[in-house]
């Protein structure tokens, strides 16, 4: 039994990823804000409910590897199901109920966006549970990438944006591209560190089955792609001066450093660091680009 954590919800959390969630809000919010369209109570309501999503998918992730046997040899943060601090009953009941909230923070934003929300929201917790759990668990699978690309990018900054401004365009999918370009590469860092972990767990992550070299490569690749979505748009004038890709580029050597320092880390704990930056590197981007699009 491991020694008693002064929160095991929290570490469970995984708060340094939280990131991921806030900042496709922002963004979406942001365009619409540009178009002269906000709301701060929607824009609250879909922050909390973007925030209690992941945390219940963090939950979720913890108890169901657990179950799975995937947690035998931890590289990453302490699970709290495997190390003792909650029980798989605390967990699963702690998931519902953060699954539960999610769902009534829902009902307000259904009212706000229609029934286009309520079927991100199902889905989104559907498939937030089904990552890990269930016959077809999607991260057992290689899928965890796209489903971060989809939920934590295109989804959240598209659905943000509807929410404000009552519809879907080609230009708002378009400016979640990196968000869910950088929502990926948090899982990469995380899949590569767990490769090893992973393998003999029969956890068939995309990094299990392309291998190390080309899980670095395509870390590297995510981060060149959402540096590249900024200065496109600007380059075709989809949303304006250029303040909307200027601003994103300031992080670009917070980038560099961050793809430099993965190819050279072993696959061990000592990728924790550069997940929780590239974390934060999600949300700083995310803010200057936010700022550019208002500004532009």
């Amino acid at each position: 039994m491991a020694a008693a954590h002064p929160n095991p919800w929290l570490l469970a959390a995984r708060l340094r990823t939280l990131p991921a969630s806030v900042s496709p809000v922002i963004v979406g919010t942001a365009l619409a804000l540009r178009e002269g369209r906000f709301d701060p109570l929607t824009f609250i309501a879909t922050l909390a409910a973007a925030i209690l999503l992941q945390v219940g998918a963090n939950y979720a992730n913890d108890v169901f590897d657990y179950l799975k046997g995937a947690d035998r040899i931890r590289h990453g943060p302490m699970r709290v199901t495997q190390s003792g601090l909650l029980t798989p009953r605390q967990m699963l009941m702690g998931t519902a109920v953060v699954f539960g909230l999610a769902a009534l923070v829902g009902v307000y934003l259904a009212l706000v966006g229609g029934w286009p929300i309520v079927l991100i929201g199902a889905l989104s917790i559907i498939c937030a549970v089904a990552y890990t759990a269930g016959p077809f668990p999607l991260a057992y699978r290689g899928l965890g990438d796209l489903f971060a690309f989809l939920f934590f990018g295109v989804v959240a900054v598209t659905g943000a944006y509807f929410l404000q401004s009552g519809r879907f365009t080609t230009v708002s999918f378009i400016v979640s591209l990196p968000n869910a370009l950088f929502a990926t590469a948090i899982i990469v860092v995380n899949n590569l560190r767990d490769l090893d972990a992973d393998r003999e767990a029969g956890k068939r992550t995309l990094a299990v089955r392309i291998g190390d070299r080309a899980t670095r490569v395509e870390y590297a690749l995510m981060l060149v792609g959402a540096y590249l979505v900024p200065l496109v748009l600007s380059a075709v004038g989809a949303v304006g001066g250029r303040w909307a890709w200027l601003l994103p580029w300031a992080s670009a050597p917070i980038a560099l450093a961050l793809a430099r320092a993965l190819w050279r880390a072993p696959r061990s704990p000592a990728l924790n660091p550069i997940l929780a930056r590239t974390a934060q590197l999600n949300l700083i981007f995310s803010i200057l680009f936010a700022v550019g699009l208002v500004m532009g």
